[in-house]
């Protein structure tokens, strides 16, 4: 069977409180680990996307819309359902990591890391798709 969730990809959560929220692959684990002992992925995703600025907005305003509230996650990859796209992320993938959901320290410290990760890449402009809800 071919690799599909490879890091970078994007996907597209089905199940859970996320569920219809898009996520970026850090990490795959195919044969499972002791404690998750099925295939899942280390995800990072937005649980709340930021919300639309127009022109006559303060820079104040525009800087509160502007935020990005992001999770992370170990889903099974039956959870998950993968899309054509993917994203450059070199930068996120020394943030998270199996160990880090063992301590809620760790885990506050990789999630405070990806917002500003993924806010940066908003204020950027790039992948503008990948920061908009879904449409049902």
């Amino acid at each position: 069977m071919p690799k599909v969730y490879k890091p970078g990809k994007v996907a597209i959560v089905l199940q859970g409180r996320q569920a219809g929220k898009k996520v970026v692959v850090i990490k795959q684990l195919d044969e499972g680990t002791k404690e998750r002992p099925y295939p899942h992925a280390i995800v990072a995703g937005i649980e709340r996307y930021p919300r639309k600025v127009t022109r006559r907005m303060g820079a104040k305003k525009v800087q509160r819309r502007s935020r990005v509230k992001p999770f992370i996650k170990a889903v099974n990859y039956s959870h998950l359902f993968p899309t054509r796209y993917a994203l450059e992320l070199e930068s996120l993938k020394g943030s998270v990591a199996a160990e880090t959901f063992k301590e809620p320290s760790q885990r506050e410290d990789a999630r405070k890391n990806i917002k500003k990760l993924l806010e940066e890449r908003y204020q950027g402009g790039k992948n503008k798709w990948f920061f908009q809800p879904l449409r049902f």
